[in-house]
This record gives structure tokens, sequence and C-alpha cells, in this order.
């Protein structure tokens, strides 16, 4: 779990290997691609009315991730 500015977050790295999807940084809005090291990340408190953590959980690069604000 990662505290940050705007609450608490489950972070979990994927490595090269295990990364075999395509995904959009939210942070930066590029591409992600398949087999590329990086980061998801998810509200450990979800909003209200989100009824899955998979409904919420983001792509990031690892970078993206840790400079966002």
């Amino acid at each position: 779990m990662v505290e940050k500015s705007d609450g608490r977050w489950i972070v979990r790295t994927v490595t090269g290997t295990a990364a075999q999807k395509t995904y959009t940084c939210p942070g930066c809005h590029r591409t992600i691609p398949a087999g590329t090291a990086h980061v998801v990340a998810w509200p450990a408190e979800p909003d209200w009315g989100v009824e899955r953590a998979s409904d919420v959980r983001r792509h990031w690069h690892g970078h993206c991730w840790t400079t966002r604000h």
C-alpha cells in the first residue's frame, strides 16, 4: 500500500515477462507495449458505486507513477 496526496493506493509491479498486453499510461497517455515492465495501481478505497477493483485499476509507466501529482 502506498500513501499519495490523493489517498491510499494498492500498487503492484508487473515484470516485462508477465506483461502480455499493450496498455495506455494514464500519466503520459503513451503506450506501454507488451513485454515492458510497469506498475499497476488502484485506490485502496474505490469511489462509491465501484463494484470491482479491476474497474479502476490502471497500468502506468514506473516513472509516470512515481512522479505523478
